[in-house]
């Protein structure tokens, strides 16, 4: 869906990998499921958030994405650090909004 609009895209396979990745390559914009294998979303932003301020990074925006919408999801996400956040099932154009202004706050996308 996001490759269309020519955008590089990594993908990572648990919140482990998603910060290893990050500690290895910078980017405009995280998308961050919540619920993965091995380390959820919500410590992987945590860990994510502690590396940046430990290596005088920038603030990487970060978006949840999640299939649990419950009352308090948001909160939580937004607790931990997260920058957005939207349901799924994703709507492309909300989908796609949200990366471009959270690459406008904090990217270069």
């Amino acid at each position: 869906m996001i490759e269309k609009y020519h955008h590089h895209v990594t993908v990572a396979g648990n919140g482990q990998e998603a910060l290893d990745e990050f500690r290895h390559q910078q980017y405009d914009v995280i998308l961050m499921d919540v619920k993965m294998p091995v380390m959820d979303g919500l410590e992987s932003t945590v860990q994510i958030r502690e590396y940046e301020r430990a290596h005088g990074l920038r603030h990487t925006p970060i978006i949840a994405l999640t299939a649990h919408a419950m009352l308090g999801d948001r909160e939580r996400c937004i607790a931990t650090g997260m920058d957005d956040y939207l349901p799924k099932p994703l709507n492309q154009t909300e989908l796609m909004e949200s990366i471009h202004k959270q690459a406008a706050l904090g990217g270069n996308l």
